[in-house]
């Protein structure tokens, strides 16, 4: 792309797609092939055309098209779906075609009819949140089409897109939705703003460095962790988990909004500010529905006493949110802190690392985490994080396992237990370890209920509940927790993408393949190179094309994996799914 040619101008983009087109290709390739064509013909392309659009290309099921305006990609995308909808009223639930539809407002280059740039990624990632026969648009988009159409809009709040740096806010384009030509949704489909628990909800937002130094924001984040940490080892509280609260990091907002994107009645933010040996830390609680402040406080101390000054954030908070709670559920578990601070340092540093998924973050978290124990070997959960790192870093790309690293892991998870055996955390990883690198899957499903049975706002406990279930071949009672897993940390992308990655694997030891199939591909549509979801389109596409696909994918992605990574990955107790796996593993084609 010369200079010369380079242009760019502001336009509005629409991505499309087919939702489920794996499925429905596998079922019948050449109808689908037939209806799509149709489809375009007849209904796609002449209401683009009306609308003033433009098709800068199509990608098998997928379009790519601009617009001079938002307005007129809002009215030409509500139009085919509604279109869609009325078609589709005597069609299964299973052979019906349904476009997901994402638009944006943004800069474009063009470049030989063609067009790049952030706008379309935005578009496209839109596109890959919306529900079928939904559209799914930008803030930016929004506000240009408000008030200019018939059209109402749901308010998604902000969302995590992939490879866009900020979340952002998005919104449903409301396609008529009381009319009895609309296809029904499954009640797990739909995206209203959730309802309050039956008992007080909290959400912590990320507290203001006050330091003066960009550098200690990774300290005030720790606090924040550990205070939520605290609260949701009240069984009488519910807790939004802290990735995400952490959606907000950065963003002025309105805290009504929060409480109604969240789904919870409270909002404690505040700020921290660490000078020399002393740290403040202030808190206020807000009421989500009034805005009204319900409490304030400030606590002061030194570094040693943090854990201490967090236990008395939480207390007061408790006691500001429900003052007749009875005195037992508000007793907290004191935490010893580590006795070197450096080590916390190192600790913190190491978790914001790993929570990147990479294999470079992932090594160099795990060094991290190595030195934090060798400055205070008794902290508990700077082992059981290194554990953690040792287990995923095959999945994240990294290198393959040495049997002296396996060893480590489990040396490791042991440690750990016998420092904290009443840790959440620790128990949560340690019960997933332990069944992987051993086979132990009743002690795994005792560590895992205990985790529970401390915190059960843990999202992490649950999303260690289900894989056990789906470990032992017991599927169906893996899918609950999955859902309690998404709807206790709803905004953090990755602890979605685990719920989706084990769904998936539920639905597959359930032997419904379509539908695994068809998590499989969002999956990828989040994460292209998935290991997990590239392993199960690659086991159970009914296309060999696609399925060898996937099978290259995986050994080009991932050079550094071996046949043992995936035995325990993807280890299966039952023995039924143990000789299926291993008959997978042995097409793959990877060393021993």
């Amino acid at each position: 792309m010369t200079d010369e040619n380079l242009q760019r101008r502001l336009t509005a983009i629409l991505a499309a797609d087919v939702a489920g087109y794996s499925r429905l290709m596998g079922a019948d390739e050449e109808g689908t092939l037939a209806q799509l064509k149709s489809l375009r013909k007849t209904l796609v392309d002449p209401t683009i055309a009306a609308h003033r659009g433009r098709i800068v290309k199509t990608t098998g099921d997928g379009l790519l098209v601009e617009f001079a305006s938002a307005v007129d990609a809002a009215r030409g995308a509500a139009e085919v779906q509604r279109a869609m909808a009325r078609q589709n009223i005597d069609v299964p639930q299973d052979e019906r075609i349904e476009f997901r539809i994402g638009i944006h407002v943004g800069d474009i280059i063009i470049d030989d009819n063609d067009i790049f740039g952030d706008g379309v990624n935005i578009a496209a990632r839109l596109e890959g949140i919306a529900e079928p026969g939904a559209i799914c648009v930008s803030d930016d988009a929004q506000r240009q089409i408000r008030g200019k159409i018939e059209l109402a809009f749901d308010d998604m709040g902000p969302q995590l897109l992939k490879n866009i740096a900020e979340p952002m806010r998005a919104w449903r384009l409301q396609i008529d939705a009381n009319s009895p030509s609309a296809p029904p949704r499954k009640a797990a489909e739909t995206t209203q703003p959730p309802a309050l628990p039956d008992k007080p909800s909290i959400a912590v937002l990320p507290f203001q460095n006050m330091s003066g130094d960009p550098e200690q924001e990774y300290f005030a984040d720790g606090i924040v962790e550990e205070i939520i940490t605290v609260l949701s080892r009240f069984k009488s509280l519910f807790v939004i988990a802290r990735n995400s609260s952490f959606a907000y990091k950065g963003k002025a907002v309105e805290i009504k909004q929060v409480g109604r994107e969240l789904g919870v009645r409270y909002v404690l933010e505040g700020s921290v500010r660490k000078a020399g040996a002393r740290l403040r830390i202030t808190g206020q609680l807000i009421d989500a529905a009034t805005g009204a402040h319900l409490w304030a406080d400030k606590f002061e101390g030194g570094l040693l006493d943090v854990f201490d000054l967090q236990d008395s954030v939480a207390t007061s908070v408790v006691g500001a949110i429900a003052p007749r709670l009875v005195a037992a559920d508000t007793e907290l578990a004191k935490r010893k802190p580590p006795e070197n601070w450096d080590s916390y340092d190192f600790y913190l540093r190491g978790i914001a690392l790993f929570a990147q998924r990479t294999p470079e973050t992932t090594d160099q978290a795990l060094e991290f985490l190595r030195k934090a124990i060798s400055l205070n070997p008794e902290f508990a959960l700077a082992h059981i994080r290194a554990a953690a790192c040792l287990l995923l870093r095959p999945e994240h790309g990294g290198l393959s396992l040495t049997n002296e690293e396996r060893s480590e892991a489990l040396q490791l998870t042991n440690r750990a237990l016998a420092l904290a055996e009443d840790n959440e955390w620790v128990l949560g990883w340690a019960s997933i370890i332990f069944v992987l690198f051993n086979g132990e899957v009743e002690r795994g499903s005792d560590l895992v209920d205990r985790a529970l049975a401390i915190n059960p706002n843990f999202s992490n406990a649950w999303a260690a509940r289900g894989w056990i279930s789906v470990i032992v071949g017991d599927g169906a009672r893996a899918l609950d927790p999955f859902d309690r897993a998404i709807r206790l940390n709803p905004a953090d992308a990755w602890t979605v993408l685990s719920a989706m990655q084990g769904k998936m694997s539920a639905l597959w030891v359930m032997e419904r393949y379509n539908e695994a199939l068809e998590l499989a591909d969002r999956v990828l549509a989040r994460r292209p190179n998935d290991l997990r979801g590239l392993f199960l389109k690659y086991s159970t596409d009914p296309d060999p094309v696609r399925a060898a696909a996937a099978g290259d994918r995986i050994r080009a992605h991932f050079p550094h994996l071996r046949n043992s990574d995936l035995r325990a990955l993807f280890y299966m107790h039952s023995p039924k799914h143990r000789a299926m796996l291993e008959e997978i593993i042995a097409r793959v084609g990877l060393p021993e």
